[in-house]
């Protein structure tokens, strides 16, 4: 019995992780596919969590996604990465007088939740909110940096921007990112901005990643330089964060 309890609580933790990589939501069949189980059980878990309140769905197809309840307990429990991050971003602008932003994976994009603006007449601005692709951005192939190959290719298969045939491209990209510790996007995302990008791991589980993204023009002179500062501020940021932890 206590095996079979066991049993069912790590499928319904898996049923929850795979919702989380999407904001279309799922149908039951594509979860049971994914997790290879029988779909009578999905549906059963599903129903489960749905009663609680973790999972939500209007009954539709492809409509299960997470619920409001496990988005409260996650809000409960979580350190204001922002307000941790901030002074360092601000540092790390002020050194280098390039914008800074802090953005947040959340399933196939990223969601910019903080920036700093730099001190040079030409430089780049987003708005905090706004949403980024993962493949063609610094800060998103960062955060891929943190998953398995079949993890990347599972949470962006469904993104139309990229073709399958320039998937290996972006793995090995991400391989590099891996081995350096931050990641590039040049010209990629917009034209005539260039960026440099280092992802952290939150102890819930949540990646961030802080990007650097300039005019293309003095990038290249600046990637160095760029690049050691960032990680050197990424390093602080993990140890602050660590230092919250109880």
């Amino acid at each position: 019995m206590r095996k079979l309890g066991i049993q069912v609580v790590s499928r319904a933790a898996a049923i929850l992780r795979v919702c989380g990589t999407s904001n279309a939501g799922l149908s039951l069949g594509e979860i049971a596919t994914e997790l290879a189980l029988p779909r009578s059980t999905v549906q059963r878990i599903v129903n489960a969590l749905v009663t609680e309140g973790l999972l939500q769905t209007n009954g539709t197809h492809r409509s299960i996604r997470i619920g409001l309840g496990l988005h409260a307990i996650a809000l409960a429990q979580r350190v204001d990465v922002v307000e941790i991050a901030h002074p360092y971003l601000k540092e790390l602008s002020q050194s280098t007088g390039e914008t800074v932003d802090l953005a947040e994976l959340k399933g196939d994009h990223l969601v910019f939740v903080d920036q700093v603006s730099g001190s040079h007449r030409l430089r780049t601005i987003s708005s905090v909110g706004e949403i980024f692709p993962l493949h063609n951005t610094a800060n998103g192939k960062a955060a891929l940096s943190f998953m398995s190959d079949d993890d990347v290719v599972s949470r962006l298969r469904s993104t139309s921007q990229i073709k399958p045939a320039n998937f290996n491209l972006l793995l090995n990209e991400i391989q590099v990112a891996r081995n350096n510790g931050f990641a590039e996007d040049n010209d990629e995302h917009m034209e005539g901005i260039s960026a440099i990008g280092a992802a952290f791991q939150t102890g819930t589980g949540n990646i961030f990643a802080i990007s650097i993204p300039l005019p293309s023009v003095r990038f290249q002179s600046k990637k160095k330089q760029l690049a050691e500062m960032l990680m050197h501020f990424r390093s602080q940021i993990e140890v602050a964060l660590n230092a919250t932890k109880p």
